[in-house]
């Protein structure tokens, strides 16, 4: 294809036309790599079909620039071939002998050099061959790729273009930006002869539609042509490449692959690219180099210096980039495209890349650049003498941590651990760095650099503080390795009340991660509980080190249900406003205060102090941002918003997913409760079939898949094994000593399925035992669910008066789905069309719908005939979130509907966000499947 080059075309036409009247001219076709002159002057003879024009054409080439003569051959054999035997005449087989005679193999013509040469009768008799078909009709004269001429016919090309008067010809020659010929001043008399000079412009968005259009055989989304356009900066070579190597792949032009577009480094450009780039002089390549080594921090005095050129010699050497079309300004040091990054890459040897990362560094250190940039470049090179490389390294590091990228911090500090010169403590404390930056993202890596560094420490509350770098697990057994180490470090440094200032600091910690690793062992809760009581009613909560105890005591009067709700609370509260907000806070045990106010059904007031904490963090896919999103996810599982904690803990899920142990296991254990209070099958058999089921040794996470197994019988129809699954967890829950009736309220659902498979008299026993515990313990959501399940095994008045209690003791409750379903129950038993019941159940489906449980939202609609609780998941949306949810259902998309209705698409996009909460589902699909139900 070639587009957008009329004009071109147009002034060769023109120049044609002149030739014809006797006026011959040279036009030169010039443009950086890749702008399509080739191409052009291909299309050239189109120009002389239907006229009486002659055609000449020649092809340069690298490889043949030391066959002599080569181009002046092509020329004349593309002239001899082309006129028949009978309109030769006298002077055109002269001319065929002369021709005969230069460019024989026998006897080439050498000047006094010894170098090939064409005498000068030649030279005259060569012109004379041209002049005579010329005059027959006009000549079209075609050189390709000046640049490689060989030197003979570049000679006689010299010779020609200044006595093409009389000729009737025009003489096209294409030549490359920024080739040089050194000590060759014959090129230069050929480009100062050329009375048109042509430079092809850049292809338009347009014409990067049509070049698709022909790629693809369909057109590319708007997106995707942008995103084609941009990174090809309109060169028609980066853009066919890119084009190719994604048809090449199996992509298709649509916006969903435009970012592919934008960051695909096609192999074959590359290799063009690094040869065109071998080929110029040495300080284009140095500087093009340098422009590699510092990249973003490309500036013209690092560039210079680096490249070892003066500010001449860089200004000269940068145009040179520019004309080869290797940079994206004259006066811009930055590369056109990644591409040409890579080629200037695969151009340099290791030892020369090393070589500039080195001095890259130095340069940019002495001259006061962040630690973090003179770091990128170390970490480029095996090994320095810098004496100042480790330090740097450090610094950046501990910069890294501060903006939240653990892992970069990582790769800084295993840099400098590559440094002989560290010995003793110098060495222990850069692991002890490296294993703190490790423990968000890969605690196994942190525990293996904590016990390597702890025997390079020379005092027992070094060793002790070391150790803590490393974060105790919330749900899961922590490794015994992990655990011995803990135990030897604080037998070392003794007990805290034998200790001052830091020192004790340490030993608390040390003693509240003991206990916490027994929180499996009903003993050792025990001991737990006890420890807290003697620490009485009001517990030293001043230092970070007395909150961190504290929140283990307080868990595990949690786990076992020994103190009431209340005063859990009270206390859960009292240490959250003493605690400030910080991600660091996951690599403690302080999160087991959310799970304590959770139990305690005590989570309205934790939404703020959570938000604060999650505005600290930095999204990079760490553990740090998995933890962050289970706690999300478990407060508003609390408060049963279902739909939102099935988000984060979707979210948590994901980001565990590289990293299992700890992350994995509170991740799936706040999407087991979501998939519990969705009753969502498929999410549920997602849950079975991950790698918890294989990798399980957590009570919290086997009691959890336990529960999640028995709902998947239950939903089957298999009651008897779901009640054997669920009373098999209650008694392994017991036995541990976890007694508390909101976290595992595994009785509740034990009666329902006794009650199913025909056994009323242990479903009462359960569900009597559940309410004493319930009672005990003191959480409105537990009272009021325990009320629920014995009412729904008492028929009557008894039963109703329970479940009006069981409403009432909800009511206070922050958890809004429990409330939902005592309604529903409650209007199922009140005298069906009553008016009372009617307004129930419009609460309940309200309540549900907000919650996003659409499965009880369907029961709670099919328990009133009437449909008065039909209306509730229509009636929760605004005005214009109805408008944007029938938008969408129509099949728009939310830059159609923005520009529907007149806002923009992030408006749209927070209407939608709503409307998927409000009406229980997750997305776009699920929306269009429920709105003919929803307007039924």
């Amino acid at each position: 294809m070639l587009l957008e080059r009329e004009a071109e075309l147009a002034q060769v036409a023109e120049a044609l036309r002149a030739a014809a009247a006797g006026d011959s001219s040279l036009v030169l076709l010039t443009g950086p790599l890749g702008t399509g002159r080739t191409a052009l002057l291909h299309q050239l003879p189109m120009l002389a079909e239907g006229e009486k024009i002659r055609v000449l054409r020649a092809n340069a080439a690298p490889m043949e620039q030391d066959f002599d003569l080569g181009v002046v051959r092509q020329l004349f054999d593309s002239l001899l071939t082309g006129v028949p035997e009978d309109l030769r005449g006298q002077r055109i087989e002269a001319g065929v002998d002369l021709c005969r005679t230069v460019f024989s193999d026998d006897a080439p013509p050498l000047d006094e050099n010894g170098a090939v040469t064409i005498p000068e009768e030649a030279l005259y008799g060569l012109r004379s061959v041209l002049a005579t078909a010329g005059a027959e009709r006009p000549l079209l004269i075609l050189v390709d790729d000046l640049q490689w001429v060989d030197t003979p016919s570049l000679r006689w090309l010299a010779f020609l273009v200044k006595r093409l008067h009389g000729l009737r010809a025009v003489l096209v020659c294409s030549l490359r930006d920024g080739y040089r010929r050194p000590g060759d001043p014959l090129l230069g008399e050929i480009v100062e002869a050329a009375r048109r000079v042509l430079r092809p412009a850049p292809l338009s968005l347009g014409a990067t539609k049509e070049v698709i259009l022909e790629q693809f055989g369909v057109p590319g989304d708007e997106e995707f042509a942008r995103a084609c356009h941009e990174s090809s900066a309109g060169n028609p070579l980066f853009l066919k490449s890119v084009l190719a190597d994604l048809a090449m792949r199996g992509h298709r032009p649509t916006a969903e692959h435009a970012e592919t577009a934008r960051s695909l480094r096609p192999a074959q450009l590359r290799e063009r690219l690094a040869s065109s780039l071998r080929a110029q002089p040495r300080p284009p390549r140095d500087l093009a180099a340098a422009i590699a080594v510092l990249g973003d921090q490309a500036e013209p005095d690092l560039l210079g210096r680096l490249a070892g050129l003066d500010p001449i010699g860089f200004l000269a050497a940068l145009r040179d980039l520019h004309q080869l079309g290797l940079v994206a300004a004259e006066q811009e040091p930055r590369f056109l495209h990644r591409v040409v990054q890579d080629a200037v890459e695969s151009s340099m040897t290791v030892a020369e890349r090393e070589r500039l990362h080195d001095a890259a560094a130095a340069l940019m250190y002495h001259n006061g650049r962040p630690a973090e940039l003179v770091a990128a470049q170390l970490l480029a090179v095996t090994s320095s003498d810098h004496p100042w490389a480790v330090e740097v390294l450090r610094a950046a590091a501990d910069t890294a941590l501060r903006r939240g990228a653990p892992r970069t911090a990582a790769r800084y500090l295993r840099r400098a651990l590559l440094d002989g010169s560290l010995t003793g403590e110098g060495r222990a404390r850069l692991l002890i760095d490296l294993a703190t930056a490790e423990r968000g993202f890969d605690p196994a890596a942190c525990e293996r650099h904590i016990s390597q560094a702890i025997p390079l420490l020379t005092t027992a509350r070094l060793r002790a503080a070391a150790a803590l770098r490393i974060s105790p697990t919330i749900v899961g057994l922590g490794p015994p390795s992990v655990i011995d180490l803990l135990h030897q470090v604080a037998e070392d440094l003794g007990p805290a009340a034998s200790l001052e200032g830091t020192a004790r600091d340490v030993a608390l910690r040390l003693e509240a991660r003991l206990r916490h690793a027994g929180h499996e062992d009903p003993a050792e809760l025990a001991a737990a509980v006890e420890r807290l009581s003697v620490l009485g009613a009001e517990p030293p909560l001043l230092t970070s080190a007395e909150r961190e105890l504290t929140a283990v005591l307080l868990n595990a009067a949690v786990l076992t249900a020994r103190w009431p709700a209340a005063e859990v609370s009270r206390l859960a509260n009292r240490i959250l406003e003493r605690e400030p907000a910080t991600s660091d806070q996951v690599h403690t045990p302080l999160p087991l205060v959310v799970i304590g106010l959770v139990a305690a059904d005590s989570v309205r007031g934790i939404s703020s102090w959570l938000a604060m904490e999650q505005q600290t963090r930095r999204q990079g896919g760490t553990v740090v941002d998995a933890l962050v999103n289970v706690q999300q996810a478990m407060v508003l599982s609390a408060r049963g918003r279902v739909a939102q904690a099935r988000e984060y803990a979707e979210r948590a899920v994901r980001l565990a997913e590289v990293h299992w142990q700890e992350a994995g296991i509170v991740s799936t254990l706040a999407l087991t409760r979501v998939a519990l209070d969705l009753q969502d099958s498929a999410l549920i058999e997602r849950i079975l079939d991950g790698p918890g089921r294989r990798r399980s040794s957590s009570l919290a996470l086997t009691a959890a898949l336990q529960f999640v197994k028995a709902a998947q019988d239950a939903e089957q129809g298999r009651w008897s094994s779901a009640l054997e699954t669920l009373l098999a967890c209650g008694r392994q829950l017991e036995a541990s000593g976890w007694r508390n009736p909101v976290l595992f309220s595994w009785r509740p659902w034990a009666a329902d399925l006794h009650r199913r498979v025909g056994d009323p008299h242990a479903a009462g026993a359960l569900a009597e035992e559940e309410l004493l515990r319930a009672t005990e313990w003191g959480a409105p959501v537990a009272l009021g669910r325990a009320l629920r399940v014995k009412a729904r095994l008492i028929d009557g008045d008894q039963g109703m008066r329970l479940l009006r209690e069981s409403v009432d003791v909800l009511r206070a409750s922050a958890n809004e789905l429990e409330l939902a379903r005592t309604l529903l129950l409650l209007g199922k038993r009140l005298r069906p069309g009553c008016g009372e019941a009617a307004a129930v159940l419009r609460e309940a489906a309200a309540l549900a719908s907000a919650c996003g449980v659409p499965r009880l939202v369907e029961r709670i609609r099919a328990a009133d005939g009437s449909g008065a609780a039909a209306a509730p998941p229509e009636a929760t949306l605004t005005r214009t979130e109805r408008t944007v949810t029938s938008l969408v259902g129509r099949g728009l998309t939310n830059q159609e509907v923005a520009a529907e209705l007149g806002v923009s698409s992030r408006a749209i996009e927070k209407h939608l966000t709503s409307s998927y909460r409000k009406l229980g589902v997750s997305g776009r699909r699920e929306l269009i499947e429920l709105l003919p139900r929803m307007h039924s």
